[in-house]
């Protein structure tokens, strides 16, 4: 299976509690909702389609438990994203969880100190995505592990100021090329970037230069 990352993010970067107050308020974070004023008709048009490509979910455990909280009351049969969360084979990376408390349709906790490798053998299975929705931590561990295939990300106009950020200071060097972009419709200003992996581990770089009095590139 492919490992593809998908969240929300602002312009400085942050991924923590897009969608409310109180759906991440870890390390004092309190401008949780920073999404909602952009998320009007259209603005968030990519993530039906996002779920639509899910072969199974794999997720950190504060998110699991925000979105099984939110998501399983969800029963509208044409809602696309509770239809896949609710019904698509799910993993939940954690050392606490019991296997009661992350019932959650087919879920399997992953535990142990080998997550990295857990994972990877995840990815060895045949298969369409195996997708990661938000789960900050989990994503960083991944990036730098280099088992990030694909980034799915939504970048809304505004500047949160603080908070958990998708790629922190120290993440492992990398370079992508842009598959698809898209503008959202409806003013805001969205933009929705489908990012696939070329190099890790090294950044690619090039030098502005002059010969002969003219600007080049080396």
């Amino acid at each position: 299976m492919r490992l593809s990352v998908h969240t929300f993010v602002s312009l400085d970067g942050v991924m923590q509690g897009p969608g409310g107050v109180q759906e991440d308020p870890s390390h004092g974070f309190v401008r949780g909702g920073w999404l909602v004023p952009h998320s009007g008709e259209g603005q968030l048009e990519p993530v039906a389609g996002w779920f639509g490509k899910a072969e199974a979910i794999l997720l950190g455990r504060t998110t699991f438990q925000m979105m099984r909280r939110y998501w399983s009351t969800v029963t509208d049969p044409d809602n696309v994203v509770a239809t896949a969360l609710n019904h698509v084979r799910k993993y939940v990376v954690s050392s606490t969880l019991t296997d009661d408390e992350a019932a959650w349709g087919t879920t399997t906790v992953l535990r142990g100190d080998d997550v990295v490798g857990q994972v990877r053998r995840l990815k060895e299975q045949p298969g369409g995505e195996l997708q990661v929705h938000g789960s900050w931590q989990l994503v960083r561990t991944l990036h730098d592990a280099g088992l990030v295939d694909v980034y799915r990300v939504i970048q809304f106009p505004v500047v949160v100021g603080d908070g958990k950020r998708l790629f922190a200071d120290g993440a492992a060097p990398a370079s992508y090329r842009v598959a698809e972009s898209q503008v959202m419709n409806g003013g805001s200003g969205a933009v929705a970037l489908t990012l696939q992996q070329t190099t890790f581990a090294t950044a690619e770089a090039g030098e502005f230069v002059v010969r002969d009095g003219r600007e080049s590139i080396r």
